[in-house]
């Protein structure tokens, strides 16, 4: 038994579904279960954010609930309408539907009346310093801070600072309205926060209706609070942020919405961080920001991979309370487990070498059957053209093999997949020396793989007939980073020159078997011996085919690590 599993064998409840499933058994909020997934729209959603979308709508499933998809639209410099649009097409994509969608803009004015509210208590004030002056004011975790001089500004003088802050009236910066809550607090997060700032910018929604913007820890208590959210689910960071979510909440006597953490999601050799993802979008280092190497979840659709591999992946690593890197092979595992169940089977070949045989019929060629899936018997068979003049893969011949090498060499004979056993006979070189073209002989007696006479080869090989062959492009991919953990990078170093230089390979003379000229985009297709892979909508042309690997066969990159 695992120590994931009851002595009942049932799934063990992670730390927020035991909470959830606490609240309900004892009534609270009437056995009510409301969640949301908030993001802020100044990016596009990556695989960390997955982990965050199946368990808020995966709560909300299981536990009779709603989930809203809430937009925390406060920083209008850095929020766009493309990036409203990518979040809900990504959500889709994942299979989830929100019950409402909602944007914090929306509530903009409920805030601001809110904020008057704390005002007229004596729960906030306007400070004119400057944000130099502020930031000295603060302490540090061992010494309180000091008092701002406007903090004793009366009720009237803050109230007509806050409106004229709304009207327009004072430059960027200018003016700060903070809670009044304690300077000599040992949470750092209650000395004196802000909650407003001026930012003459156009918003993306509310245009240039204001000029003063919510501070995060400000709209995002109040947001959950309007939306009666039961289960206000972030990420560890925000644990800091959680007495302040409180003391909103408190002091404005509104819907007492509870905030709950989880340890967010690190990949090995990738990047997790929305604004140095940006840094490789606008520094051309990437080819935007659905580039198959980056963690979006559009560049891991664009890559091949499926939501069913996400959502299996996000279910496996499961949800703690304590930070950890995950290795990349277990999101690519998840990718392989669901592939080799859906992906049919065809050949290609990557880096092709010409093979000639000399013994098979001039001017003929003949179809033979090919399995599309041994996982899927309804897959049924296709069939496939052979020739004289065949291509292989440059890998599976060596002039000079060792004995355990059990490919193509001269003398040495191999089987074709689905074809015939052929033998090595001669080997055409050019002028730098270079094997260029190989003359073999063919079997009759062997189609289909097996010899009647029983005779035995260990190697069996891929192949595609050179005459109806057609040519494609092939990108392959590798890890975006060479360092496993990012974070370990120090400050004054430039992160970007552990960038992978050979992430991206681009391979322009494949050859394909010609069944893949029909296969759509996002359709998953097994390469036999070399991975899965998937057509490139957004690169294809109509004179040739562009194929995404989505993942190797195996983990390569730690065998060549152990090199």
């Amino acid at each position: 038994m695992s120590a994931d599993e009851t002595s009942e064998g049932e799934k063990k409840l992670d730390v927020i579904r035991q909470v959830v499933a606490d609240d309900v058994a004892a009534g609270k909020h009437d056995g009510r279960v409301q969640t949301r997934f908030p993001p802020e729209p100044n990016g596009y959603l990556h695989i960390g954010h997955a982990k965050s979308i199946c368990l808020n709508f995966g709560i909300a499933e299981e536990f009779g609930g709603r989930c809203n998809l809430r937009f925390d639209d406060t920083n209008p410099t850095k929020e766009d309408v493309e990036y409203v649009d990518s979040i809900q097409e990504d959500v889709r994509w994942l299979g989830f539907e929100w019950d409402e969608l909602h944007f914090a803009s929306d509530y903009f004015e409920q805030l601001y009346e809110w904020a008057c509210q704390l005002i007229r208590q004596g729960d906030a004030y306007v400070d004119s310093q400057s944000p130099e002056e502020i930031r000295a004011q603060r302490g540090t975790s061992s010494q309180p801070g000091t008092n701002s001089p406007d903090r004793e500004r009366s009720v009237e003088e803050n109230l007509d600072l806050f409106a004229k802050m709304r009207a327009g009236e004072f430059a960027d910066g200018e003016h700060l309205l903070r809670a009044k809550i304690d300077m000599a607090s040992k949470h750092l997060i209650l000395r004196d926060p802000p909650m407003y700032r001026i930012r003459h910018a156009e918003h993306h929604r509310t245009g240039s209706d204001w000029c003063i913007y919510p501070m995060y820890d400000f709209a995002h208590g109040q947001s959950d609070s309007l939306e009666e959210v039961t289960h206000s689910i972030c990420t560890l960071e925000f644990e800091t942020h959680k007495p302040l979510y409180d003391w909103f909440i408190e002091k404005l006597g509104i819907f007492p919405s509870k905030q709950y953490e989880f340890a967010r999601l690190s990949l090995t050799y990738t990047v997790m961080s929305k604004r140095k993802l940006l840094e490789l979008v606008e520094g051309g280092q990437v080819d935007g920001w659905d580039d198959p190497r980056m963690p979006t979840l559009c560049g891991l659709r664009r890559r091949g991979y499926t939501r069913e591999a996400i959502r299996a992946f996000c279910d496996d690593i499961g949800i703690t309370r304590y930070n950890g890197m995950t290795d990349m092979v277990v999101l690519e595992n998840a990718l392989r487990g669901d592939l080799n169940k859906r992906a049919e089977r065809r050949m290609g070949v990557l880096r092709p070498l010409k093979v000639v045989i000399t013994n098979y019929p001039e001017g003929e060629s003949e179809e033979l059957e090919a399995v599309n899936s041994p996982e899927d018997e309804s897959a049924g068979t296709r069939m496939v053209p052979f020739g004289r003049e065949l291509f292989i893969e440059q890998e599976d011949f060596m002039e000079d093999a060792p004995k355990k090498f059990f490919r193509l060499a001269p003398g040495r004979e191999v089987r074709l997949r689905y074809a015939y056993f052929i033998t090595c006979t001669d080997v055409i070189k050019n002028d730098a020396g270079e094997v260029v073209e190989l003359l073999a002989t063919y079997d009759p007696a062997t189609k289909g793989g097996d010899a009647p006479d029983g005779r035995k080869v260990k190697g069996t090989l891929h192949w595609v007939s050179a005459e109806h062959a057609i040519n494609a492009e092939v990108r392959l991919y590798d890890h975006l980073c060479k360092v496993e953990d990012l974070s370990k990078i120090p400050d004054d170093e430039d992160w970007k020159s552990h960038l992978n230089e050979n992430s991206l390979e681009t391979l322009t003379d494949c050859r394909l078997e010609p069944s893949l000229a029909d296969f759509d985009a996002g359709t998953p297709v097994q390469f036999e011996r070399l991975g899965y892979f998937t057509l490139d909508a957004n690169a294809t042309t109509a004179e040739k085919p562009v194929f995404n690997r989505s993942v190797t066969l195996r983990d390569a990159w730690a065998k060549m690590q152990k090199r």
